[in-house]
């Protein structure tokens, strides 16, 4: 089955799941089959080339387009955005930069599906005032935080805590939670007679799309933006962090005092400031990283 019909899928009546499992079907690419079919593209344009890339990835836009379910959106438009942002990032791609096509898509695929919940969501159902907007965007974060989950409801305690965290009221955060509940859960069964649900359609039985995609590439990323933010630090400054944070046997500030003459608490005042340096280069590197 091409992309093309896979996607067809997902507005076919009882599509979602057929269309989650199609594209479980698609092969991943090793990282040399990857880069060549990027190279054959970023170079002729080949259709084909493009065509391997997106179905090798539609796995990924699923996965991010369900993180994005508590906004109370259809998830097969969710999913279609996120498609979207999936193609936008190959058109972009390059392979001689170093990352894995899967590292640099879902930065477009977050952003296609964010612009597409904005567009959705009209000021009149977030409101016009920008507390509203923080409540609309962080509500989900902060009850994931204290472990409330799917359809957990609720408490007139945990209102007022994130009341009083987002500085909103209490009865806007109680509206709000009404508002976004709409969604039904992926961890209902896809029929009646099926124990199966959303979330499992996108597994392989092998390794989970988090393992095979998520976490391996997000690493891949984090340990290129650190070494990159190193470079950045004056010698003085790597000596410091490196011993203290990446050895095997990390140094005591006594130690590296001594071994630099100077206090511990000006070995202290150095690595507060390289530790922050090292955060705001990652940052705007990885904003870059999502523009381009």
């Amino acid at each position: 089955m091409t992309s093309t019909n896979a996607i067809s899928l997902l507005y076919a009546q009882g599509g979602l799941p057929r269309y989650l499992a199609e594209i479980n079907r698609f092969p991943m690419l090793k990282a040399e089959e990857e880069y060549m079919l990027a190279k054959r593209f970023q170079q002729t344009g080949d259709v084909q080339a493009a065509h391997q890339l997106t179905t090798s990835h539609l796995r990924l836009a699923a996965k991010v387009a369900i993180s994005f379910r508590h906004y109370g959106l259809a998830l097969s438009d969710l999913i279609s955005e996120a498609n979207i942002g999936l193609m936008q990032a190959i058109k972009k791609f390059d392979p001689d930069k170093g990352f894995r096509l899967a590292t640099y898509a879902i930065w477009w695929i977050k952003a296609a599906v964010s612009e597409f919940i904005l567009k959705s969501w009209s000021l009149v159902k977030i409101g016009t005032v920008a507390t509203q907007k923080r409540l609309f965007y962080n509500l989900h974060k902060i009850k994931s935080r204290l472990g409330l989950y799917g359809d957990a409801g609720m408490s007139d305690e945990t209102a007022e805590y994130i009341s009083k965290t987002l500085n909103v009221s209490k009865r806007d955060v109680m509206e709000m939670e009404q508002r976004l509940s709409g969604d039904s859960s992926l961890n209902a069964p896809l029929s009646h007679d099926s124990g199966t649900n959303f979330q499992e359609m996108l597994s392989d039985g092998e390794e989970t799309i988090e393992q095979k995609i998520g976490d391996s590439q997000e690493m891949d990323l984090k340990k290129t933006l650190l070494k990159q933010a190193l470079s950045e630090l004056s010698e003085r400054e790597q000596r410091i962090v490196l011993s203290r944070y990446l050895s095997e046997n990390p140094e005591t500030l006594e130690d590296l005092g001594s071994a630099l003459n100077i206090s511990r608490e000006r070995v202290r005042q150095i690595e507060t400031k390289a530790l922050e340096k090292i955060r705001k280069s990652i940052q705007v590197k990885a904003q870059k990283l999502a523009l381009n």
